[in-house]
């Protein structure tokens, strides 16, 4: 299906990588659903807003719309989805990036050391992917054909930032494979896709704030806009389906579909130092 008639929905899309991927997308001419809590400036520490995000949208030649919605709450998620039937009856692409980012975080030390709301990644960021699929599976599975991606890291299988960001990047990986096997008779593909370190507002404010600490990993960084050409690409490509419920390193499916970031680079993958995605079984028990 081409950009222009496409019908996307980017979860956390106020800012970061969620703002990145649905401008990226939008950039195809694409109607593209934005979802965060961040209705107005001011109400996150971090700048951008659902509005500001669909406007750029729109700016760009896509169709932007913002929607104000809490990914804790099942019921506004539910409503949601309802709407999106009411105005269109399906959905071409959902992108599962909302991410609840606790203080703490990146925080050094043993992980009883850190707060107990780390675990709020697994409520906004595990369990929220699953309960936007949940609700959006009807409308992909009206199309015929359709992709699910849940955006991940190097974490899913390295220590990074202790066992709660682990735990919840290892869901959403696992949580992609399994959700293929289900969707896979409705040509509808789920994958998980790890991105590198990204130029994002908070890893930024990050780089200001320690002038010449980060200047190696400051040149290779990913563009917030990567992981959408990446996500554009992958939605275009006629052996979709091979790689439905896998988990994908971002640099390396850029690479091999021609996508390149915002400058004309070609972020290089993390795999050497990181390591490798994981391996699922083929077997399926019912």
């Amino acid at each position: 299906m081409v950009g222009s008639e496409r019908i996307v929905v980017v979860t956390g899309a106020s800012r970061g990588a969620g703002k990145g991927i649905a401008l990226a997308l939008g950039e195809t001419g694409a109607t593209v659903y934005v979802t965060g809590r961040t209705r107005n400036e001011g109400d996150s520490p971090l700048p951008g807003t659902v509005f500001a995000t669909a406007e750029e949208i729109t700016r760009r030649g896509g169709h932007g719309v913002p929607v104000v919605l809490d990914h804790r709450d099942d019921a506004q998620v539910e409503s949601f989805f309802a709407r999106l039937r009411d105005e269109h009856g399906r959905l071409d692409i959902l992108v599962n990036n909302a991410l609840a980012v606790p203080d703490g975080l990146t925080e050094k030390g043993p992980f009883w050391e850190k707060p107990l709301t780390l675990l709020d990644l697994l409520d906004v960021g595990m369990r929220s992917s699953y309960v936007a699929t949940y609700y959006a599976a009807p409308l992909l599975v009206a199309n015929g054909a359709g992709l699910v991606v849940n955006t991940s890291s190097f974490g899913g299988t390295c220590y990074m930032h202790g066992p709660a960001y682990g735990a919840g990047k290892a869901a959403v990986d696992k949580m992609a494979h399994d959700m293929a096997v289900d969707f896979r008779p409705w040509n509808v593909a789920v994958v998980s896709i790890w991105m590198g370190l990204l130029a994002t507002e908070r890893t930024l404010a990050a780089f200001a704030a320690n002038p010449g600490a980060y200047d190696g990993l400051a040149a290779t960084a990913e563009s917030p806009e990567f992981t959408g050409r990446v996500i554009d690409a992958l939605a275009r490509d006629p052996e979709l389906m091979d790689r439905t419920g896998q988990v994908l390193i971002g640099a390396e499916i850029a690479r091999e579909l021609g996508v390149e970031d915002t400058r004309g680079q070609q972020p290089p993958s993390h795999r050497p130092f990181l390591g490798n995605p994981p391996v699922f079984s083929d077997a399926v028990v019912d």
